[in-house]
């Protein structure tokens, strides 16, 4: 514990150094967390704020508001424009550069009008094993990464973020809706629609951890291990395919591994 109290106070230090920060919000674990932290250590001087697209569902983007209001922190929304940029519709292996080279230009014009602010993201030491070409947005648009810095690991993040009385402690992973679609099948506000749709009918059955990967015609759910014998429930399984089947999926599979995180990703090396 000495360790963790250690870190967090390294954090408080790191942030109070930037003066004024700008935090990169999508109301997940990590986000939330460091949000947290950048207004207990500047207070008026941390901002908030989140990237509004059609790639983050409406419920996501309603729990980000409602968190920062819980935190205390000043929050806004901000209007991103990733879908006018052919190369993220094409949906090659650098789609997330090119989604956060948007968010991040966004966010950085605000910082320079608001005199400077660095801007911050969630990034954490157990994110760098993934393929994560966003990363290189961030060092583009000179990104501060807190976490990674100072080498918090998730269970870090979750722990201290259980202490601190945060909702989003246990909260599942998520990510933006088109990380579900594989690259080379263009992303369409329609597919991501779609995987809205399906993964909050999943959430309403009772599963947690889900992921709904958008084959075309067919939905390939990955949900965690532990969640599958309540998929395949009789009445739950019926239920998963009829609405998914409504959403205009023909064919509805799930994944026997269970959910992995950057699935989609695998064979593909690591951004460095």
């Amino acid at each position: 514990m000495d360790g963790l109290a250690n870190k967090r106070t390294a954090l408080l230090s790191q942030l109070r150094s930037c003066e004024r920060v700008i935090v990169a919000f999508s109301g997940g674990v990590d986000s939330t967390f460091l949000a947290a932290m950048a207004h207990e250590a500047l207070g008026s001087n941390a901002e908030a704020i989140t990237g509004l697209s059609p790639s983050v569902s409406p419920s996501e983007q309603e729990e980000a508001g409602l968190l920062a209001r819980r935190i205390g922190i000043s929050h806004r929304f901000v209007q991103t424009h990733e879908m006018e940029n052919p190369e993220y519709v094409a949906n090659g292996p650098m789609r997330c550069f090119h989604c956060k080279d948007e968010l991040f230009g966004v966010l950085g014009a605000i910082a320079a009008q608001a005199g400077g602010a660095v801007v911050v993201d969630g990034t954490n030491a157990d994110d760098v094993g993934d393929f994560r070409p966003g990363r290189k947005a961030a060092a583009l648009h000179r990104v501060r990464s807190p976490l990674l810095e100072l080498g918090f690991s998730k269970a870090d993040i979750r722990e201290l973020s259980r202490e601190m009385g945060l909702p989003t402690w246990d909260k599942p992973a998520m990510a933006c809706l088109a990380s579900r679609i594989p690259h080379g099948l263009p992303v369409t506000v329609d597919a991501l629609d779609q995987v809205g749709a399906a993964e909050a009918a999943l959430r309403a059955l009772g599963l947690r951890q889900v992921r709904v990967r958008h084959h075309g015609d067919t939905a390939r759910i990955e949900t965690g291990v532990d969640e599958i014998p309540l998929a395949i429930e009789s009445g739950v399984r019926e239920a998963i395919v009829a609405r998914l089947q409504n959403l205009g999926f023909k064919h509805v599979a799930l994944d026997l591994a269970g959910y992995r995180q950057g699935s989609l990703n695998e064979g593909t090396p690591p951004a460095r």
